[in-house]
């Protein structure tokens, strides 16, 4: 069984339990490391979409953050939330099983407000660590 077929078998498993049909797979050096669905519903919570669910399998197995090794197969074009995910684990590659045709059906507006305390904090942190 080739890898999007296997995130296409986490698919179905989510349609069975009434999720979103998504599926997802991790793979370092031709090896599944980690596999996820859509669990919105079954846990209540937003952040549980298939990617994130096998990102933090992966890091999990792998006792790290950075994926820069791995590449997942996705059977929808992940959205903006999973995106960011996968550019902060440095995935070395995405294979996508169907584009997405939907655009946010959501918008929260944001509001800056500076402060430069909380500025000072990020700069210190980065500057100590380099």
């Amino acid at each position: 069984m080739n890898f999007m077929q296997m995130a296409v078998e986490q698919s179905r498993i989510a349609a069975r339990r009434g999720e979103v049909p998504i599926g997802c797979v991790i793979v370092k050096n031709g090896k599944v490391i980690a596999k996820g669905y859509n669990q919105r519903e079954h846990k209540q919570n937003c952040l549980w979409h298939a990617e994130i669910v096998a990102l933090n399998r992966a890091c999990r197995k792998l006792k790290s953050w950075r994926l820069n090794d791995c590449e997942m197969y996705v059977t929808l074009e992940p959205c903006q939330m999973c995106m960011g995910a996968i550019l902060n684990a440095r995935l070395r590659k995405v294979y996508v099983g169907a584009k997405s045709t939907t655009d946010l059906n959501w918008q929260t507006p944001i509001e800056f407000q500076p402060n430069t305390e909380a500025q000072n904090i990020l700069v210190d942190f980065f500057r100590n660590k380099r």
